[in-house]
């Protein structure tokens, strides 16, 4: 693989970026406290740190022209220097002037001895601090200094980088042990890039040459003024271009391996699926048929099929994994669909039963509620094959759950299972091949955060809504319009409606101040509608209860369902034309989108009102106002990354996303893409990554890089 030479340098660079900041000069054991509790443990974490900012010392301000709350850089000639009291306080004064005015510098603590002999009066000084006005003069407290000849000792560079705070560490020590540890890391790190790569990057290649030249320059600029910002720029988009490279580069290589892995060639002769369709009432959009189209190419294949289907609330995607579902039941094969409540599996249970009902297909459901009777006699037909499709909940990936022959494993509302739960479904068939995988989301996934999380799935997109799903209307009902709301949802009742409420919490919390869900049920059953016939449903209930609760609302038996988000997903019930959201400032763009799927999905009118309970946060309001505007996923899903970012709109800690120290999906988007196309030019050229130019790469991505990317354990 890697020649020595190639190793012997890799593997002293992660010595070196080992190496732990307390050996670095001037970070002792306590010092070395304050950086561990930053995350800054070693050399490498140390690199990583770039500034957030920089100060430019090169433009020189007149005297004249500073103003209050600037930082700014002056020069002058000091022309005194002595010790003044302020209501018995002590300090160093001095006064610095140019042709245009006079302005104060001032130390309360220091070696005022030290300071008057450093810079006697006469001298020509520059000067950096914030610039305040007291007793009319400006004035900058324990200021920066540099003397003109140059024998300023390293007090102050010409453009000097601002770190996060390190708390208990000042700035200026911060500074020179930054640039300690910068010059150890930065003399020793690898360009990974190889030369065909960095042509594509649209970056000279003279950038790619020398990253410790990158890191050198992003931490402490070597210019100033109009080349500060220059530099700066390009020496982070080698970086960032860097990084995602090597990310999409690992996953593209555990795409490949997925497509090398022994799988399931499937030949369905549509025996079961043909008379299906032409059952139906409705016609499959032109959306699901080119999905449909995809999955089938890929389950011909013998490649295992890794694929992601996006669509929206409503777009149809349990038909389509229906349909895949019998694909594989055709050609002689078990299905699996994993949804993770028990509610959404109990759904698609009754939703595919009703769909099959008089087709010869054995179907199954498997939840953690299931008697152990009923369980022990469904895993042994599992394991028999007499079970063609079982839908479930993690019940599915236990020890003890065998298939006779999996082919095709579902994953519905992905996003909420851990990418090692994904894994473990994909396992459970026993003769080494790969069963084909689909995993399946309805909240729509941006482009740049699906190329990160899921860079590694082929991506389908169901864009169009089966026809007549009319749009919801949402509006904001503040705390003063509630009664009007409650009238509506009265009168959309009369007309033979139902209504969903929906609130946050199932009992009270001393950390957040929410109604409970079996408390507002009473609220609403005995003071609001007391006329009303309302249920309650939420998470805790038992299996039957739920079903209970369930079963009367789609049979019209409840008017006012009031429940947890337990209802996110995978309840259809098209006699339901209205919900209120309680507390709807408290909850994520997506989630609100979900739960607003659950109405309009018949032929009525519908309408969500986002009900909240007070004063709200600048976000919440955005939030709120992204609501009334668009009922289109994808536009939400992308404000939504926005406002929250991709760890908290995914769950960073189920989500699998991979660690990004430099770059940013939400700014970096264009780079990303950028990366992509120069993963694949090297893969193209060199799949197993053996050539001489590609020896420091190979190396980083088996030695080091596949520890630290979280997306790789799956794999």
């Amino acid at each position: 693989m890697c020649g020595v030479p190639v190793l012997a340098e890799f593997r002293r660079m992660q010595s070196v970026l080992g190496t732990p900041l307390t050996l670095i000069k001037g970070v002792g054991p306590k010092i070395g406290e304050k950086f561990a509790k930053k995350g800054l443990l070693t050399v490498e974490d140390a690199l990583f740190f770039l500034p957030i900012r920089y100060e430019d010392r090169t433009r020189l301000a007149p005297i004249r022209e500073l103003h209050h709350g600037q930082s700014a850089t002056f020069q002058g000639e000091l022309i005194s220097l002595e010790v003044r009291f302020y209501r018995r306080r002590r300090a160093l004064e001095g006064l610095l002037a140019d042709s245009t005015g006079v302005a104060v510098l001032k130390w309360f603590h220091g070696n005022f001895d030290w300071l008057r002999k450093r810079y006697p009066v006469g001298s020509t000084l520059i000067a950096y601090g914030q610039v305040s006005d007291f007793g009319g003069r400006h004035e900058v407290i324990h200021p920066d200094l540099e003397t003109l000849d140059g024998s300023n000792d390293g007090e102050m560079e010409t453009v000097t980088p601002v770190y996060s705070e390190v708390e208990g560490v000042h700035p200026r020590a911060l500074r020179k042990i930054m640039k300690k540890a910068v010059e150890a890391g930065a003399s020793v790190f690898l360009n990974a890039v190889p030369p065909e790569a960095a042509a594509l990057s649209g970056l000279e290649g003279a950038a790619w040459v020398d990253m410790g030249k990158v890191f050198r320059e992003l931490h402490f600029p070597p210019k100033g003024g109009e080349e500060l910002e220059k530099i700066v720029a390009s020496s982070r988009q080698v970086l960032v271009l860097s990084e995602f490279f090597l990310l999409q580069l690992a996953l593209l290589r555990k795409r490949e391996g997925v497509r090398v892995a022994p799988g399931i060639s499937f030949h369905p002769d549509f025996g079961r699926i043909k008379p299906l369709l032409r059952s139906l009432p409705w016609e499959l959009t032109g959306a699901q048929r080119r999905v449909l189209g995809e999955i089938r190419r890929d389950m011909e294949s013998e490649s295992p099929m890794h694929r992601l289907l996006q669509g929206d609330v409503g777009s149809g995607k349990t038909l389509v994994a229906l349909l895949s579902s019998l694909m594989a039941v055709e050609s002689g094969y078990q299905s699996a669909i994993m949804a993770p409540t028990e509610v959404l599996a109990e759904q698609h249970y009754a939703n595919i039963s009703a769909l099959l009902k008089g087709f010869p297909v054995r179907t199954a459901l498997l939840t953690g509620s299931a008697p152990a009777g009923e369980r022990e006699r469904m895993l042994g037909e599992l394991a028999s094959g007499e079970i063609d499709v079982i839908i479930g909940t993690h019940a599915l990936i236990q020890p003890d759950v065998e298939f006779k022959s999996l082919g095709l494993a579902i994953v519905d509302e992905q996003h909420r299972f851990g990418v090692m739960q994904r894994a473990l479904l994909a396992s459970k068939r026993r003769d080494g091949r790969t069963p084909d995988m689909l995993v399946m989301t309805a909240t729509p996934i941006p482009r740049s955060l699906s190329m990160t999380v899921y860079g590694d799935l082929d991506l389908s997109v169901i864009d169009e809504m089966p026809p007549g799903r009319k749009p919801v209307k949402t509006k904001v009902v503040r705390l003063e319009n509630r009664q009007k709301a409650y009238d509506f949802i009265r009168g959309e009742i009369a007309k033979g409606r139902q209504a969903y409420i929906v609130c946050p919490l199932v009992e009270e919390s001393d950390k957040v101040d929410l109604r409970a869900a079996v408390e507002t049920s009473l609220h609403f059953s005995e003071e609001v509608f007391p006329e009303l016939r309302v249920g309650l449903l939420h998470g805790r209930m038992k299996a039957g209860e739920k079903e209970m609760a369930l079963g009367a609302f789609y049979g019209g038996e409840i008017d006012i369902l009031v429940s947890t988000t337990v209802i996110e997903v995978g309840i259809d019930v098209k006699n339901a034309s209205v919900m209120a959201v309680e507390h709807a400032e408290r909850f994520g763009l997506s989630q609100l989108h979900q739960l607003r799927g659950r109405v309009g999905r018949g032929e009525h009118d519908s309408w969500c009102f986002l009900m909240v309970g007070g004063p709200v946060s600048g976000d919440a309001r955005e939030r709120l106002s992204i609501m009334e505007k668009t009922c289109d996923g994808f536009r939400i899903s992308e404000e939504d990354l926005k406002i929250r970012g991709p760890g908290d709109m995914l769950g960073t800690r189920q989500s699998g996303l991979p660690e990004l120290r430099v770059g940013n999906i939400l700014t970096d988007g264009p780079l990303l893409e950028r990366a992509r196309r120069m993963a694949q030019a090297v893969l193209q050229a060199d799949p197993s990554l053996e050539s001489e130019g590609n020896r420091v790469l190979a190396a980083m991505l088996t030695e080091g890089l596949q520890r630290k990317l979280a997306i790789l354990r799956a794999g």
